[in-house]
């Protein structure tokens, strides 16, 4: 006898084949991955490339990218950022920035963006008052809550006095980095520290050199270097911790907003505190510079050119500041990437 093939029993088993197969490959496909998370150089590199206001590092320790729009905030998830929407354009903080640049370089003040607050920071000293202070409201008025003015507590000036450690021209100031070219060596400091001097020693007697001074760019920039002449000095590629230890450093890098940092120097040693702006415009009676990085690190005299760092990572060079270590202060750093680059040299 032939049996009748059961048309609902055969679409049952048909089902069931489809369901076992669909259930194999979907077991066997990969969930779709969350990107792997911003890393702080690449937050940068997308900031730009998206005319972002800026980026800094959250409170989470990932990467937060500051947008005006869903579209870009939307590239900034895909790449792994958290995306931050804010009020006001790079363009309009850029604005700001380049008018106080134009009519406001007043000594005492500075001028940098707040990428968390979405803002112009300026600053101003205790000597900044009557007219000149009247001079600044006029310029960042116009800008409306684009830009903040902050006052700040004594004077603003370069960290560079009389004293103990690397000494020229009848100062002391501190050894930022040890850098090479090829098999010549040599350290990296402050520029209005080697503009004082064309031969500089380990001692204030200054019976001991160094070495001669081969550059130094100091205002616009705050970077010097110094040639190692002396073989009987060693030199090794490292940062004095000040508690017999010291940091070894291997790379340079570029500052990131909220990231925490170190900075060593002959007058407080080791102190610590976080990154609060890059590009900040420093206004000394000197003459103006440039670029800096803003923090929150304390420093005194003596202080200046010293190393500015993260981990094995080298950062800047002490410029000046205002404030001190017993009350704090806020500490403006040369980034240690462009002096490497002009002299071509690397740390080690």
């Amino acid at each position: 006898m032939h049996s009748t093939p059961n048309p609902l029993r055969r679409r049952a088993i048909v089902g069931a084949a489809a369901l076992a197969l669909t259930g194999s490959v979907l077991a066997g496909a990969p969930a779709h991955a969350a990107p792997a998370p911003l890393s702080p150089s690449a937050a940068t590199t997308l900031a730009a490339d998206l005319a972002s206001p800026g980026a800094y590092v959250g409170e989470d320790g990932r990467m937060v990218v500051t947008v005006t729009d869903a579209a870009a905030a939307d590239q900034v998830r895909a790449a792994g950022g958290v995306a931050k929407l804010v009020k006001h354009t790079a363009a309009q903080l850029d604005a700001a920035r380049a008018d106080l640049d134009k009519l406001a370089r007043i000594p005492g003040t500075t001028w940098a963006v707040d990428p968390v607050a979405n803002q112009v920071v300026v600053t101003a000293d205790s000597t900044v008052t009557g007219l000149k202070l009247a001079r600044l409201n006029a310029v960042t008025a116009k800008f409306g809550d684009a830009v903040r003015v902050e006052r700040e507590a004594g004077t603003l000036g370069r960290f560079l006095v009389g004293g103990d450690a690397i000494y020229g021209g009848g100062y002391r100031c501190s050894l930022g980095f040890n850098v090479r070219a090829g098999n010549t060596y040599y350290f990296l400091t402050a520029g209005h520290c080697t503009n004082s001097a064309a031969s500089w020693y380990t001692n204030s007697s200054r019976t001991t050199l160094i070495g001669a001074r081969v550059g130094t760019s100091f205002p616009g920039n705050d970077y010097g270097i110094v040639r190692y002449d002396n073989a009987a000095i060693a030199h090794p590629g490292t940062v004095n911790l000040y508690n017999g230890t010291t940091q070894d450093i291997t790379s340079a890098g570029n500052a990131v907003v909220n990231q925490t940092v170190y900075r060593s120097g002959s007058t407080t040693g080791l102190r610590s505190g976080r990154v609060t702006a890059t590009n900040a415009t420093v206004n000394y009676a000197e003459g103006t510079v440039t670029g800096l990085i803003r923090t929150t690190v304390c420093a005194e005299g003596g202080d200046s050119g010293g190393s500015l760092f993260a981990g094995t990572v080298a950062l800047g060079l002490t410029s000046g500041g205002s404030g001190n270590c017993s009350t704090g202060g806020t500490t403006y750093f040369q980034p240690v990437t462009e002096p490497l680059a002009v002299y071509g040299v690397s740390v080690y």
